[in-house]
């Protein structure tokens, strides 16, 4: 082969060569981003790793919610002292994103969503007589003795109801956090103890002021 033919072999070559390096760059380039992107957002297998705990806390999280709704909504025109009827308007702004949120995480897994009976006025009697939830003592004859009340009585109903219920709260959320690996549901739950435990103390602190 002469010197010519020789130099065209070796730049033919190393076009080749240049062409597949490019090509293994460019393919490692997109599986480094796709691994960054994955990392970014938490990788599959953390996306996906969720317990029993964690469905419980999220089942009996989202009526329980409902029920807190319910008691805040019935702060419209019932309700007379002005931070009674402030805090179930935070109450309501805070919990009902929490509900969509912990919803969402349900059709995600693959798991049932709690009946949507699981809420309203008198279909909330979750007590341990039917097997269901306990919602911190509430019951549906207490909805309803909250529901035809009004003024001072309700704003003291309304306390002493949303203080126990608070606390079942606290408890469910503490449970999650101790037994729970979806990290999104376990800051959500430590997010609950800490949010609900101050407005427990400060439903105490409106309580003793309006005598209760």
């Amino acid at each position: 082969m002469t010197t010519s033919s020789t130099r065209f072999a070796r730049i033919a070559v190393g076009v080749v060569a240049g062409a597949v390096l490019l090509a293994g760059c460019s393919g490692g380039s997109d599986s480094s981003t796709a691994a960054s992107a994955t990392a970014d957002g938490g990788t599959a297998a953390e996306n996906e790793a969720f317990n029993n705990a964690d469905v419980t806390f999220v089942q009996a999280m989202i009526p329980h919610h409902r029920g807190a709704l319910a008691m805040a909504q019935l702060a419209d025109g019932r309700a007379e002292d002005s931070s009674v009827i402030e805090l179930a308007g935070r109450i309501e702004a805070a919990q009902q994103p929490e509900i969509e949120t912990m919803t969402g995480w349900l059709e995600e897994w693959g798991e049932p969503l709690p009946d949507e009976s699981d809420t309203g006025m008198g279909g909330m009697d979750h007590g341990s007589d039917d097997g269901g939830m306990d919602m911190g003592g509430m019951s549906g004859e207490d909805l309803t003795m909250l529901e035809s009340a009004s003024g001072a009585e309700f704003d003291r109903m309304f306390l002493e109801l949303m203080i126990r219920h608070h606390r079942g709260a606290v408890d469910m959320a503490q449970t999650e956090i101790d037994a729970g690996s979806y990290p999104d549901a376990v800051a959500l739950a430590e997010d609950i103890v800490e949010s609900q435990t101050a407005e427990i103390e400060e439903m105490q602190t409106l309580l003793s002021e309006l005598g209760g």
